[in-house]
Parts: C-alpha cells; structure tokens; sequence
C-alpha cells in the first residue's frame, strides 16, 4: 500500500513517498516506469489545543469535548504526582490528542495509544512523535479492537494507571476488560455518549447494555450519569472490587457522559449507593428506594400503596458524583498551568466550581428545573439567584447544576419550592 505524507510546512503538490514496514523492501523501482495517477490534493489539518499541535488526519475529532480531555489530563496528572507513575492506555484513542496530551502534559512514563482503524495509524505516530520517538519507548500505537489489546496486556499482566475509554454509544463491553487491566488505586475515565437510553426512550437497551431499567425523569442527563456509574460499579463488584466516582462530568454535544472512577481493592457488602430513583409525576418529588423496599414503593402525595403517578428507574448510582477535594485539586492545578482565565471566559473554573458546590452532601439526586416549577405554580419563574438565596435562608441545601443551567440541585421538595418562588414574587400562597 503507497502512502502520500508531508510535513506540516509541506502541501501534497510535492509528495514524499511512505512504504509502510518495508512492504516493498528488495524490489527495485526505476521512477521514470512508475506510472503517475491522478492525485486528491487534500492538506492535512492541524488544529492547537492548550498549545499542542497536532492533525486529526481523517478521524473523527470534536473540538467541542476539549474540556472532557482538560479534565482527563488533569486528573492524570495528579496521579503522576501522587504516585510517582504513570502509565496510560487510550483504548480508542482517534487521531490521538488525548494520547499526545497525557505525555506532553500530565508527564505520562508510558501511553499505549489504540484505535481499531489502521487508517490512522500515520497520524496517531505523527501527533505523538512530536513529544518524543518511537525509539525512546515512551508510547507505541496499535490497531486492535478495543477489549483485545485490554486482555492481551491483562494476560501479560501489564496493568495500567489511567485507563482512558472514549467510546461511542453506550457500549459497555468495555468495562469489565478496563476494570480487569487497571492497577488497584487507578483510574478509570470512561464514556457514553447514548442520550436515548439516559432519557429512557431505549430502556430495555439500558437494561442490556448497564443493568438498569431507565424511564422518562426530567433530570434525564444526570440519570444518564448515574446509569454509567452504576454499570461500573456492577462489572467492578463481579471482580471482587469496588469503585468511588471522583468526578461526573456532562456535555450537550453529543450528549457525552463522562465519569472519573478510582478502582478499590474489596467489594462492598452492601447496596449502598447502589438503587432505583422515582420521581413522582403528581407532586413533583423525587425518591430514592433501596432493594428491600421493592414491592412496597410509593409517593408520600399519594393515599394508596402504590403510586401510579409514580415513575421509576434502576438500579442507578444514588451516591455523590463528585469528590469536592479532588475538584480541589484539579482546580489548583489548572491554576497552576495558567489555564484559569488564558481565554478570558473562565469556562474551566466555572464548571469544576459549580461540580464542587454540586458535592454538598446535603444535597440528593436529580434537580428542579425552573421552567417545571413556573408550570406547576403557573407563574414565571423568580431568577435563579434569587430563589436559590430565599432556599438558603430557609435552612435548604441548594446549587447550581453543571448538567442544566436552567435548574436547582436542591433538597427542598417541589411544593416548598413553589411557595418560596410565589413569595419572592409576591404571589399569593393558597
């Protein structure tokens, strides 16, 4: 197979020719028999991320989901920092940005950079190359299939510090093969990208795919969230282990769900964390159900034992989706770089903020959309700094939601919400 590469200073008008591993080694080629076909002049793109040239080559790349691979580098870093290594495998890695960026930033010993398309394979070496050689062994580029080159280095017993699985749709298929090739104390950055069974449109997909039966809520990103923690936290107890999310993070393109999980020795004996979520269409409240009350769910706002108002979902995650210390940390060191304001709009900050103030232990799962609760009162909505000050001054927890700007973390019910909202617009409460 003939290759056209060229440099980034160079355009195909002037090719240098590539054999890839020596295909036409010992055959001897007189240029002026070569016959000379039409050529697609397409340049290669180069694009900069965080100061970091490289070209996506023909990929598929989103620009967009920068900040998802901001945060993985972060949390890669900290890693290095705390543990004194860092080995990473990317096990769909694309162009190979995120690879580029765990060794140019976060200081990575070793990345094994993989994606299933052989056609990417000049890019992939070519983005990585421009942090050190092949030579140096401080990377190799391979194209298998996701879960292969997971078990083969499991089987090899060459485990991993940060594995990072960026993967489409909600194929799960992955994680067990993660889990199982990943240091105990390691991380764990994984995706999905399938707001359809989030929203609970798909739910016997859910079911399939995570293990949890997903219907309609109107906090639908965050269940897609906790559905991901939760198939995690399942693959991971099979093996005898257990998980703790460090950080949740949600994106409207796509949608992407990624989840930072750090991988513990031992399993937990308990459902802890671990249930179905009901949100209740009449009242507005949202309920949390352990295992041993299945049978027996119902709505307070409701006389009989069960609630046909009642919508639920599960088993999910119900625990925290996020570590404030650690948001801490990363926080500090996006400082430390000089990424916090460099482009003006604080973008970074504002959300690792918002994800720290989201930690509140105070505060349960889902959130009260605003535009719900005028629908409800039949009022327009007070803004949302006003309502979330009237809410504290009552003794209630409350934040912002990185997920939806437009809606409140909170653990004041629904019916108190709307007579807080009708009192700050001096609306009479019936």
């Amino acid at each position: 197979m003939l290759f056209i590469l060229s440099s980034p200073c160079q355009t195909l008008s002037s090719p240098r020719l590539y054999f890839p591993n020596n295909s036409f080694s010992g055959i001897k080629c007189d240029s002026a028999k070569v016959p000379v076909f039409p050529q697609k002049t397409r340049e290669r793109s180069y694009l900069i991320e965080r100061g970091l040239e490289f070209s996506t080559g023909d990929a598929f790349f989103r620009e967009e989901s920068a900040t998802g691979r901001d945060l993985g580098v972060l949390a890669a870093s900290l890693h290095k920092r705390g543990n004194g290594r860092l080995r990473v495998l990317d096990a769909l890695c694309g162009c190979g940005i995120r690879s580029l960026r765990y060794l140019a930033e976060a200081g990575a010993d070793f990345v094994a950079a993989n994606d299933g398309n052989e056609s990417y394979g000049s890019t992939i070496v070519e983005n990585l190359s421009r942090v050190s050689s092949e030579e140096e062994g401080r990377w190799v580029v391979t194209h298998l299939e996701a879960n292969r080159v997971m078990t083969d280095y499991y089987l090899q017993k060459s485990l991993f510090d940060f594995i990072d699985v960026d993967s489409f749709g909600s194929d799960s298929s992955f994680l067990r093969s993660a889990i199982s090739t990943l240091k105990f104390g390691g991380l764990l950055y994984v995706t999905s990208t399938d707001g359809f069974s989030s929203g609970g449109h798909r739910p016997h997909h859910s079911l399939a795919a995570y293990g949890a039966y997903v219907r309609p809520m109107p906090y639908s990103n965050e269940i897609g969230l906790r559905m991901l923690i939760g198939g995690v936290t399942r693959e991971a107890a099979v093996l005898g282990y257990h998980i703790t999310p460090l950080f949740s993070y949600y994106a409207f393109h796509g949608p992407v769900f990624r989840v930072l999980l750090r991988l513990n020795r031992g399993k937990i004996h308990d459902t802890r964390h671990y249930g179905y979520i009901g949100y209740c269409q009449q009242c507005g409240n949202s309920h949390e159900f352990s295992w041993d009350q299945l049978g027996q769910i119902s709505c307070s706002c409701n006389v009989s034992k069960v609630s046909n108002s009642l919508v639920v979902s599960g088993p999910l995650w119900t625990g925290p989706l996020h570590d404030a210390a650690y948001l801490m940390d990363m926080l500090n060191l996006a400082k430390q770089w000089g990424w916090i304001g460099c482009d003006g709009k604080d973008n970074l900050e504002k959300l690792i903020t918002v994800m720290m103030d989201e930690s509140d232990p105070k505060l349960p799962f889902g959130y009260i959309k605003l535009d719900e609760m005028a629908s409800r009162a039949k009022i327009n909505s007070p803004s949302l700094k006003a309502l979330m000050s009237a809410m504290h001054q009552k003794g209630y927890a409350a934040s912002r939601s990185h997920i939806a700007t437009n809606a409140i973390k909170t653990n004041c019910p629904m019916t108190e919400c709307i007579k807080i909202a009708k009192e700050l617009l001096q609306v009479s409460v019936t």
